[in-house]
């Protein structure tokens, strides 16, 4: 029966929502009972059965690995009205490729899909894994009813527990073992999550010590979930959209991969590449270890489902780049191999963009031009021709221009100075500085918070390659520059070498072009450029640009 054409194939399936539930019925959904009163209601309302042979083309389609029902389902509800439930099926070489990453872990004695569907995770994790158990969640009655006929036309309704209901509120009961969390959680934005489920999320990573936003669209919710039903060597795959990657709101992710969830590897799809059949999406499948701190995630970005391969391979970022960054989508751009004996600059230093002063008329002045204690007077880099102009070294700050910045605690100052000070501040106040975006979102409006001189500053943004100068007078700066800032101790000589490498290899090739022509830098891009390893840096014995300049 299941060789009849594939053109054909849509012509036998059900084509309303009764009929589905019909068959799902004909299939064996009710087998064993335990149907919640959702299901049985549907049941109830099906129409009528099919025939004993369009039962027996279904599970011999079903027991070739194919998904029938879901396919009519997505036929039947269109993507607009499966939106709501943020209902996306899955293709079967993603489902193939994360549970072959699974296979290669320790045996689960328990399967969990957490938003369950008709069950292809479910399925393929079964024939992988055959002595686990299945559990299934999915709020969505008919779609647990299609899970429930899927799972007995398979022959595994009695190692199965199908649960109509929300993953968030489970109880999962305890295994003697590890559990494999797995499946593509539900994409629903925040707008369509309840207020008490959003108070949920706040209170459940407030009791882990994170941070929560209202904004969190519900696969957010799910993976802070999973952090909370599964228990130290528990482990799981999920595939989701890539926004949490960047944005604010999902900082709770990237948190629980570095602590709690424990990130294994990040495999980043193109929406060029479809992962989702009726959703232009970037894709990114998440491999993790319940209650690792990893040192490192393996990170890469992939063209084509075909690419995706096992999933356990990627280049290392290390914790401390990853908990540093606020988008790591950056951290999965494609770049040629580095070659033998270099490195990533990331991996050396940090790079830091300057502070922003929200108000250079106010806070930016000549040396002499205010009335201000010379311990709050700094002299900065204001310019990038400042460093264009500096050549290798920055070797004198006179010229420079001081940048005010000063403390919270406005109490630390002597009465005489506290005079200047105020006066200082009646001023800008009358300029509206306090009202404005930068200073009103300040600790305190009056406090730009410079960072530490860094050893090596660098311009980020214009029509010629970046100046990388080194700092020998301290200076500090604001936002027309990056510092690059060691992330472990480096010798003088080794600070020359680095930015005599990077003064001659980086080109403008590495950047991103902008409108008007302007080649820019951003902190984490730089952080990407390849520079000779520590021990060549240290020692001296590298030569110039070589072909890791041309990496980007």
């Amino acid at each position: 029966m299941s060789e009849l054409p594939e053109n054909m194939h849509d012509m036998f399936l059900p084509t309303s929502i009764p009929e589905l539930v019909a068959f799902a019925r004909a299939l064996g959904a009710g087998e064993g009972g335990g149907l919640s009163d959702s299901e049985a209601t549907l049941v109830a309302e099906a129409g009528g059965e099919p025939s004993a042979w369009e039962v027996h083309w279904l599970k011999d389609l079903i027991r070739s690995g194919q998904d029938p029902l879901g396919d009519a389902y997505c036929a039947i509800q269109t993507p607009q009205e499966r939106r709501p439930l943020g209902q996306t099926y899955t293709p079967r070489a993603i489902v193939e490729a994360m549970v072959a990453w699974a296979s290669d872990r320790e045996r689960p004695v328990r399967v969990v899909d957490p938003g369950a569907g008709s069950g292809r995770y479910l399925l393929a994790a079964a024939a992988e894994f055959p002595e686990a158990t299945l559990y299934g969640s999915d709020i969505d009655p008919l779609a647990t009813l299609m899970l429930r006929a899927n799972l007995a036309v398979m022959g595994l309704t009695g190692r199965s527990t199908v649960q109509v209901g929300d993953y968030r509120a489970l109880k999962l009961p305890d295994v003697a073992g590890p559990t494999l969390f797995i499946g593509n959680p539900p994409y629903v934005r925040h707008h369509q999550i309840a207020p008490e489920w959003k108070a949920w999320l706040h209170e459940t990573a407030r009791n882990r010590g994170l941070k929560a936003s209202g904004l969190a669209g519900l696969h957010v919710h799910f993976f802070l979930a999973t952090a909370e039903h599964g228990r130290p060597g528990d482990y799981g795959t999920f595939i989701t959209s890539a926004e949490w990657m960047d944005v604010n709101y999902g900082s709770l992710v990237r948190d629980l991969l570095l602590d709690g969830l424990g990130g294994e590897s990040l495999h980043v799809l193109d929406s060029k590449a479809a992962p989702f059949v009726d959703a232009t999406t970037t894709g990114a499948i998440t491999c993790f270890r319940l209650g690792d701190q990893p040192e490192s995630i393996l990170v890469r970005r992939v063209e084509t489902v075909s690419d995706l391969g096992r999933l356990d391979f990627g280049r290392a970022v290390s914790r401390q780049r990853l908990a540093e960054a606020s988008r790591w989508s950056v951290l999965t751009r494609v770049t040629p191999k580095l070659p033998d004996g270099y490195i990533e600059l990331g991996e050396l230093c940090r790079v830091h963009r300057g502070a922003v002063t929200g108000a250079n008329k106010i806070w930016v002045h000549r040396d002499g031009d205010v009335d201000l204690p010379a311990r709050v007077l700094f002299p900065s880099v204001t310019k990038a021709r400042e460093l264009f102009g500096a050549g290798d070294r920055l070797a004198a700050s006179s010229s420079l221009k001081r940048v005010i910045d000063l403390p919270v605690d406005l109490d630390t100052f002597d009465a005489e100075d506290r005079k200047l000070v105020d006066r200082f501040l009646r001023l800008a106040k009358k300029q509206n500085v306090q009202d404005g975006y930068v200073a009103a979102n300040r600790r305190a409006w009056w406090s730009v918070g410079l960072r530490d001189p860094a050893p090596v500053l660098a311009t980020y943004m214009a029509r010629r390659p970046p100046a990388f100068v080194r700092n020998d007078v301290e200076a500090r700066h604001i936002n027309i520059a990056h510092g690059l800032y060691p992330r472990q101790e480096l010798s003088t000589a080794t600070l020359d070498n680095l930015a005599s490498y990077l003064r001659s290899a980086v080109t403008l090739a590495q950047g991103r072009v902008y409108a008007g022509g302007l080649t820019k830098f951003e902190p984490r891009e730089m952080e990407r450029l390849p520079i000779p390893s520590l021990e060549s840096l240290s020692e001296g014995e590298f030569s110039g640009p070589s072909s890791a300049a041309t990496m980007g």
